[in-house]
């Protein structure tokens, strides 16, 4: 079952009378992304890096030159995530991908589509379903209810992939998940006969609400087949807590100050799949009941940010250790079959690869990081809010750089409510616990 973190809002008149708690000043150095630790940027330097480049057989190039330029000045206006909260921070820089790499698209926004190709499957026929369902997001962009005739060319096409291509897409479900992926498919005929009756009925109204439970039995048939957990993990981090799948947690925010909203749970997919070490060192932190009580540290628009502990240290203290725990970067690669980890994707020489779990989507949730250190994440988490320059969806600064590993999957704009101070009542994990190996959090002390 996916990994997710659900999300009701609850609006209340009488919210005015809850206690405020003011928000946290931080004075120590903590993971945020950083709107005003301004990056240092040398033209000399980076015009060194060039012509060592070149020496060493790679090509100088005016563009990258260019765009490096461009961003650096970009990063004036907006921070990156960082352990280092001290004004002389600065992020290292390495030329960037081509133009045309950053201006690529369209790209996939929505979190739900994300993770749907982020599964380690491979069955065309599956797909040929899903593509149309996706896409009467777009026809529903459309005013009024010309829309439908768009969303009826949408169903009939998945209509028709779903009845060619049913005996392939029952051939890759798992054995041990067939009945299972097999009854989902009987539902999926039903429900895209159902949205063709509503489009006849010319209800636009009812059209998104079946559109959403069409796709989620297009995602169960999609986990359905995938057969175990695909790879081995990188030797020195098996013994580590992993998260072998996806798991659902909720995160119960308390919400000051803000008449209309009161508080909220947020719903999160956590994808171990791609990265199973970043995912499992959260769960593992989660059922520690880490998170607990703790405010929103960063809020500033760009992201949200939490998990910096009370105290000197900077990420989670193991107190069977009495040492921070710290995790190592952790990157899967479009088309690769388990995840590099230690190195930015700069730092491999990959430009102009695509990360399979990418910051595409508004609240897609990854790790900070000290900006000099790349395995010294810890606890420090953040939610991407918006695109910028620097944030594009499919190519931006972000994306190979920092361990993406989930998705806010449902009222996610709600995010941008969310302020210093606010309040994290409760995470707690709700479906998924079968899949995390290694949990330290049973260990007494």
């Amino acid at each position: 079952m996916a990994a997710i973190i659900s999300f009701n809002c609850y609006s209340s008149l009488a919210a005015s009378g809850s206690k405020c708690i003011s928000p946290a000043l931080v004075p120590k150095g903590s993971s945020f992304l950083r709107t005003q630790n301004l990056p240092k940027f040398s033209p000399q330097k980076h015009a060194q890096c060039q012509l060592q480049n070149e020496q060493k057989g790679k090509p100088f190039s005016l563009k990258k030159c260019a765009i490096s330029i461009v961003l650096a000045a970009e990063l004036l206006m907006n921070g990156i995530p960082s352990l280092d909260w001290s004004p002389n921070a600065y992020a290292a820089y390495s030329p960037f991908p081509d133009l045309s790499v950053l201006i690529s698209g369209p790209p996939i926004k929505d979190p739900g589509a994300l993770l749907r190709y982020a599964l380690p499957i491979n069955n065309k026929a599956v797909r040929e379903v899903q593509k149309p369902l996706e896409d009467i997001s777009e026809s529903l962009k459309i005013a009024g209810v010309k829309a439908l005739d768009s969303v009826e060319r949408n169903v009939k096409q998945a209509s028709r992939a779903l009845k060619q291509g049913k005996t392939l897409i029952v051939s890759g479900l798992a054995e041990e998940k067939r009945d299972h992926g097999v009854e989902l498919l009987d539902k999926l005929e039903v429900g895209m006969e159902e949205l063709q009756q509503i489009v006849e009925d010319r209800n636009r109204d009812a059209v998104a609400s079946k559109q959403k439970e069409l796709l989620q039995y297009v995602g169960d048939v999609e986990e359905d087949m995938v057969d175990g957990f695909p790879y081995e993990v990188q030797e020195e981090y098996r013994n580590m807590p992993l998260l072998k799948g996806r798991a659902a947690v909720d995160m119960k925010v308390k919400v000051k100050d803000n008449p209309n909203l009161e508080e909220c749970v947020f719903r999160i997919v956590l994808d171990g799949y791609n990265a199973p070490v970043t995912a499992g060192n959260f769960v593992d932190l989660v059922q520690r009941h880490f998170y607990d009580g703790m405010e929103i540290q960063r809020a500033d628009g760009f992201v949200v940010q939490t998990g910096d502990p009370e105290g000197p240290a900077e990420g989670f203290t193991d107190p069977s250790t009495e040492k921070t725990r710290t995790i190592p970067l952790e990157i899967m690669v479009d088309g690769e079959k388990a995840p590099v980890y230690g190195e930015t994707l700069e730092e491999l020489g990959l430009y102009k690869a695509q990360t399979r779990l990418p910051f595409n989507a508004f609240g897609t949730m990854a790790m900070a990081r000290d900006e000099f250190e790349n395995n010294s994440a810890s606890s420090q988490v953040f939610w991407l809010l918006k695109e910028s320059e620097l944030t594009p969806s499919n190519a931006n600064i972000l994306d190979g750089r920092y361990a993406v590993f989930g998705y806010v999957t449902e009222n996610q704009d709600f995010l941008a409510d969310v302020k210093v101070g606010d309040v994290i009542e409760s995470i707690k994990l709700v479906s998924g616990l079968d899949n995390l190996v290694n949990p330290s959090y049973k260990i007494a002390g």
